[in-house]
């Protein structure tokens, strides 16, 4: 706590702790927090009805030891891989207690993916065993054991019985330091979707870098919005606010519209909360934002991740409530690298500078070389410095990804794939996907930061920036999904293609865009690769709009 808002303290005096046996279910939640505050709430779920349930520490450590007891009844032991597809209810968080504690490894699962979908998963990581809701059950392949949540499903296990279960759980062993927790599935933006395996510490003990960065303190009220299945849930509905013994507090409904959620923060005190960026420019557009701002006392810190979220969102907020949305950065590879830390300079447009014990390095993504000062590079880790939250390995991958000997490492290097350049100061401004930067002309292009400049327009509710071929050069051009109550046309094209031009250097310029809903992942990133490939034609697109056809920008 001494250095919560000490950033060069914190960067001069952490260090990772080392383990080599570690169970955090067993050794932290069970150990340190359902014993010393076993009566602190550790858990509040809020349905779509307002209706709510809240968990203490004590509460959720004997409920997931009934049902760590029943699983390994049914045949559940070390190792087997878990297939979890629940929603934000509390058998997801007892599941993800039971299966650390009997140190099998879960597979978290989005509830809306299709079961041919779960069943390419459970194929590819070899799953054991299913915990699955009611209502996801049909079609799914047999397992060792299925498990129902919910009403009744012939042939499966219900789960309520475990609750039943007597005596106390007991591990049938050490758990290693190294030993599989989990196996995670990226959202698959660039085509096939990689597993990756995380250990006992890489995951849990790794988002100290995210509690840092959050600012989360014991006691807090954390709200967190994302869906079950991915590692955003995880890491803000899980082992970042536990990690500091705060609450997890859970709006258990379809994204909620700004005036349910001003509600949540007040009636249910929060302090800090994490939001993907779309929620916050849905926040920013409410006309009764700074009203809130007095009903508010107890919230204190706000942090974004997953892509920037403008300017614009960031100056609203701030001015509104007083408050600075903090930006922050990680991949499912790794838990939090850069952020913007609690008590720091926030520099608008950058996310942040590298966390206390992430040796964050950018390399020229050609040569393998550190970049310049003031170049853009590829956001790697120095594998010499080894930070505890990056993942173990690709779990189908060719190679392991250790040691720099698999295709995302070079030399003594993880490679993220992503591109940032630093400034003087050390701050991080992210870029892109290494394929999503273009060059047009002689300047290379960061699409990222075009469509945070046209998402600052009135009409545009989501861009996507990607290069279209004209003769031997690459135009910028922006797929818009629009704002409510704005329509395609000539009208809106005209309006946005002017905004763009008075707002961009000219060769930053837009000089196309075509209306339509983007194409997206099931976490809800945009499959930009899907959009480089409608772009590989060369006639004019329906809903297209081009400079040219509008003579009287100027």
């Amino acid at each position: 706590m001494e250095t919560a808002a000490d950033y060069p303290a914190a960067i001069r005096r952490f260090e990772w702790p080392d383990f080599s046996e570690f169970n955090w279910a067993l050794d932290w939640f069970d150990g340190y927090l359902a014993t010393r505050h076993a009566d602190d709430r550790a858990l509040w779920i809020v349905d779509a009805s307002g209706n709510d349930e809240c968990l203490t520490f004590g509460e959720l450590s004997w409920r997931s030891d009934r049902l760590a007891c029943w699983l390994r009844r049914r045949g559940v032991r070390r190792g087997d891989r878990v297939l979890v597809q629940l929603g934000n209810q509390v058998e997801l968080w007892e599941s993800l207690l039971a299966l650390m504690k009997l140190g099998a490894v879960a597979v978290p699962t989005s509830p809306l993916l299709a079961p041919s979908e779960v069943a390419g998963r459970m194929a590819r990581a070899d799953v054991a065993h299913l915990i699955v809701r009611s209502d996801r059950a049909a079609g799914l392949p047999a397992a060792g054991t299925r498990i129902a949540v919910g009403e009744p499903v012939e042939g499966w296990l219900g789960y309520d019985d475990c609750y039943a279960e007597t005596g106390d759980f007991a591990p049938d062993g050490p758990t290693r330091a190294d030993d599989p927790l989990l196996i995670l599935f990226t959202p698959g933006t660039t085509g096939w979707a990689k597993a990756i395996v995380h250990t006992h510490v890489s995951y849990p003990v790794g988002h100290l870098t995210t509690m840092y960065w959050a600012g989360l303190r014991p006691g807090d009220v954390h709200l967190s919005i994302s869906s079950p299945g991915w590692t955003k849930h995880l890491c803000g509905n899980v082992f970042a606010p536990w990690n500091a013994g705060a609450c997890v507090l859970v709006h258990a409904a379809p994204t909620p519209a700004p005036e349910t959620l001003f509600a949540l923060l007040e009636q249910y005190g929060v302090t800090t909360m994490c939001a993907p960026p779309k929620i916050w420019r849905t926040l920013a557009a409410a006309a009764d934002l700074a009203e809130w701002r007095d009903r508010l006392p107890r919230l204190r810190e706000l942090v974004t991740i997953s892509e920037p979220v403008g300017v614009g969102v960031v100056d609203r907020v701030r001015q509104a409530w007083k408050l600075t949305i903090r930006e922050g950065y990680g991949q499912s590879e790794a838990t939090a690298l850069v952020a913007h830390t609690p008590g720091q300079p926030v520099t608008l447009g950058a996310m942040g500078r590298p966390l206390p014990g992430c040796p964050v390095v950018l390399v020229d993504p050609l040569s393998g070389y550190p970049a310049a000062p003031g170049e853009e590079g590829e956001i790697c880790l120095d594998l010499t410095r080894r930070p505890l939250g990056l993942m173990s390995h690709y779990f189908d991958a060719v190679e392991p990804a250790v040691a720099g000997r698999a295709p995302v490492t070079r030399g003594r290097y993880y490679r993220t794939g992503d591109v940032a350049v630093a400034d003087e100061c050390g701050y991080l401004r992210y870029l892109g996907r290494v394929e999503d930067v273009f060059t047009h002309g002689r300047h290379r292009i960061s699409p990222v930061e075009l469509e945070g400049v046209l998402a600052e327009h009135e009409a545009v509710g989501e861009a996507a920036v990607v290069p279209t071929p004209e003769a031997a050069d690459a135009l910028p051009k922006a797929y818009i999904d629009l704002a409510d109550g704005y329509r395609p046309g000539p009208e809106t094209a005209r309006e946005i293609l002017r905004y763009a031009r008075s707002h961009l250097p000219p060769y930053q310029r837009v000089r196309r865009l075509e209306f339509g809903p983007l194409p997206r992942t099931l976490s809800g990133k945009v499959r930009r690769i899907e959009l480089r490939k409608r772009e590989r034609g060369d006639h004019r697109r329906p809903h297209e709009y081009r400079e040219e056809d509008f003579p009287d920008l100027d």
